[in-house]
């Protein structure tokens, strides 16, 4: 961990009139914030009408079985592709986060599920070593990575530039994270309201928030200066090793993996 530059040290009196021209701000922010989801709400939506199905340890599922009961159903893109041995380390890192919001959600009318295009038995193995509670499906044999922009085709990879996070950029990985929200109305149909890619997920990360309120706040200060120069699978702190800029963690006796 680095230094920091220490701030001045003053009287509690002047600590307190600083801290309170400091709130100001604050209150700005969340009121700013508060728009903004009023905003996203409004947005307009996308009726799904294409049939995709999934792989779950219940069977095959539809998009509108995976909401369970419930109108709103937030997917999770978990970076997993078909042969990895582990999913993405900020996915996991994520999807920690959930843990303990599941029951939460789910008496307010929320099913949260995890998506990937992985193998079902693949799946299953990591989530077990991760000791993970949440619903987590295999989209291997359908088109729905590809039709949200989370996975890509050999095609796609080819041109060096591929649509995501709402526009065309250079090629990282042949899978990439984010999140869709989507609703199911009384006569079943299946609506696509929201989607968020790179950091648009960034406040569900409750880690973050806490070291945002810490001196030395995230602290990440390279080669990537991301959540990938420090963030590990939560079995694998103090475990050596790295993580890729693409997400994948490489032990110190591997070869650069990349996307393979």
């Amino acid at each position: 961990m680095s230094n920091i530059e220490q701030p001045p040290v003053v009287s509690r009196q002047e600590w307190l009139a600083v801290h309170q021209q400091h709130l100001l701000q604050e209150k700005e922010m969340t009121r700013l914030r508060d728009r903004l989801r009023t905003s996203r709400r409004a947005l307009p939506w996308v009726k799904i009408d294409k049939e995709y199905v999934f792989d779950s340890h219940e069977g095959t599922k539809t998009l509108a079985e995976l909401f369970e009961g419930r109108s709103q159903l937030i997917i999770k893109h978990f970076m997993f592709g078909p042969g990895w041995q582990e999913g993405c380390v900020g996915c996991s890192f994520e999807v920690d986060h959930i843990e303990g919001a599941l029951v939460h959600l789910e008496h307010h009318d929320v099913t949260f599920v995890a998506v990937s295009r992985a193998a079902l038995a693949e799946i299953e193995a990591f989530k077990r070593r991760m000791g993970w509670r949440f619903k987590w499906v295999s989209s291997s044999g359908s088109d729905f990575n590809y039709d949200f922009h989370v996975s890509f085709s050999p095609e796609q990879i080819a041109t060096g530039q591929v649509f995501y996070n709402f526009t065309l950029q250079p090629f990282q990985c042949e899978e990439l994270s984010g999140l869709s929200v989507f609703y199911k109305d009384a006569h079943g149909d299946v609506f696509h309201s929201y989607s968020a890619y790179g950091r648009g997920a960034e406040e569900i990360l409750g880690t973050y928030m806490l070291l945002d309120l810490t001196p030395m706040g995230r602290n990440e200060t390279g080669p990537n200066f991301n959540l990938t120069d420090w963030v590990r699978h939560h079995d694998r702190y103090d475990a050596g090793g790295l993580v890729e800029s693409t997400g994948r963690y490489r032990s110190a006796d591997e070869p650069d993996s990349c996307c393979g």
